[in-house]
């Protein structure tokens, strides 16, 4: 059985370069994970790509919230995808759900044939929807590669038990990657009971602010949770960490 990879969710460049200092075999780039992920900038796309030697997978969502996407939102999404197509981006990571919870099994079929020849991964939507057995079987109509997948859990390890039984009902068809919580500490012990081929993580650190002056009482985005001061990035130890937990597990 061939050793199994990690994929480094990373929400700027300098954390996408940092995963692969760390050993990741894999980024997904995001923007904005306070939200779950938005699509970055077509800059930041652009000189990943450029700055990258492993493996960048990007984040096509183009809002926070939920998968029921706008006619024009779906619009946005297809030029998204062939931009990435045009920066040789290696995959793209996409969610679509119809309003009763199901998988839009005909919007995914066509963005996955718009972004071949890159792969496609189906992300955490899967664990919004309403029956994940039902949404893999749909999901297997479609020729996604991979389904990201927190066994419909905040977090994976309170998954597993679902997680196990995805990746057997997928078989050869579909990668059941799991990923939510995942991190060098708990991973070993996650890995020996799913088994799963590919593991996602975001393994950051906190990376305070170079501001001397600081107006604390102001808020850009108007929630006080969020740090104006500091930012996560991701931890190239942290990284290279886990994936030794992972192939010693």
């Amino acid at each position: 059985m061939n050793k199994p990879i990690l994929e480094v969710c990373a929400g700027s460049l300098a954390s996408a370069l940092a995963a692969q200092e760390g050993g990741a075999f894999r980024v997904e780039l995001c923007d904005n994970l306070y939200e779950g992920g938005t699509t970055p900038s077509i800059g930041t796309i652009e000189l990943a790509r450029q700055k990258l030697s492993i493996r960048l997978h990007v984040i096509i969502r183009p809002r926070g919230g939920d998968f029921l996407y706008s006619d024009l939102e779906y619009e946005i999404i297809k030029l998204d995808v062939e931009l990435c197509r045009k920066a040789k981006v290696d995959g793209v990571v996409i969610g679509f759900l119809t309003s009763d919870g199901r998988i839009d099994v005909g919007r995914t079929r066509e963005i996955v044939e718009l972004a071949r020849p890159m792969a496609v991964t189906f992300h955490r939507a899967f664990d919004m929807a309403l029956d994940p057995f039902d949404a893999l079987e749909d999901l297997k109509l479609t020729g996604v590669d991979r389904i990201l997948t927190s066994g419909q859990k905040n977090m994976a390890p309170d998954g597993e038990e679902l997680i196990s039984k995805l990746i057997i009902q997928a078989g050869e068809k579909i990668i059941i990657m799991p990923g939510g919580g995942l991190n060098e500490i708990n991973i070993s012990a996650f890995a020996r009971k799913v088994q799963a081929s590919e593991y996602h993580a975001t393994l950051r650190r906190t990376v305070e602010s170079g501001m001397t002056f600081r107006r604390e009482e102001v808020y850009m985005g108007g929630l006080s949770a969020i740090p104006e001061f500091s930012i996560l990035e991701t931890d190239p130890q942290r990284v290279g960490n886990m994936i030794t937990k992972l192939h010693n597990s």
